[in-house]
């Protein structure tokens, strides 16, 4: 469980006046001390530009792939950290969004209907289903709460590379797609906007962020199918649904 007590370090070390470059370095002296390998250090997604750190780092308007600076946190943000780590061979991906101090109603109820559109999601990983199955019930979950589901970037199939078929959107209908089956791992991750779903990405060349400057949240877990159920991998309670 080499992702979930790196996330947990970190959702300790996140207060205001800490820097996104400390919890980096939380998370990468977290996961090389447990033996294991940054997933996201040096990853080019075909780009031209390494990611150049362990943990994406993104606040309030920011989506996904933050780069982690000197800046501080502030009373109020909202961060959401994504990052990843490789054990044996294979590739372990997951997110989360935390209130720092003392956040808005708003910016809690976005956080917390977008973790529950990532269960709705993981509930829908059933020998059988289809991916569009997941896709739709983060999609209705999240609309139905009054937000935008962001389309530009999904989910993933996940195992000795971080990202593999079949991409998982977070939008789409009931009964599509390929089949799910006992054996397959996927990184589910919903992010939701309170404003609309559109998406801008800034000259670094990986921060992403909502294109009217709205809130945005993001979870992630990494899961199996097993002949048990589907297994959350990157959860401290590694529960079965």
């Amino acid at each position: 469980m080499v992702v979930s007590e790196a996330k947990k370090r970190v959702q300790e070390a996140v207060r205001p006046g800490v820097t996104t470059q400390e919890l980096d370095i939380v998370a990468e002296e977290t996961i090389i001390g447990l033996g294991a390998v940054p997933s996201f250090k040096g990853y080019t997604a075909g780009g031209p530009v390494p990611f150049p750190a362990t943990i994406c780092a993104s606040i309030n308007e920011e989506i996904v792939h933050g780069i982690p600076r000197s800046r501080k946190l502030r009373d109020g943000d909202i961060l959401s950290v994504d990052f990843g780590a490789i054990v044996d061979g294979f590739h372990g991906d997951s997110a989360f969004t935390i209130g720092v101090g003392s956040v808005s109603e708003e910016a809690q109820k976005l956080i917390d209907n977008t973790r529950e559109a990532l269960k709705r999601g993981i509930q829908e990983v059933v020998s059988g289903n289809r991916i569009g199955d997941i896709s739709n019930a983060v999609q209705t979950y999240a609309e139905g709460a009054g937000y935008s589901v962001v389309r530009q970037y999904v989910g993933h199939g996940i195992g000795r590379a971080l990202h593999e078929e079949p991409q998982v959107p977070n939008y789409g209908e009931k009964g599509k797609g390929p089949s799910l089956r006992e054996g397959m791992t996927l990184a589910i991750e919903p992010m939701l906007n309170i404003g609309g779903w559109q998406t801008e990405q800034l000259e670094d060349g990986w921060t992403v962020v909502t294109a009217d400057g709205s809130l945005s949240a993001h979870f992630e877990d990494t899961v199996a199918l097993t002949a048990n159920g589907v297994e959350v991998l990157t959860s401290p309670e590694g529960f079965i649904f």
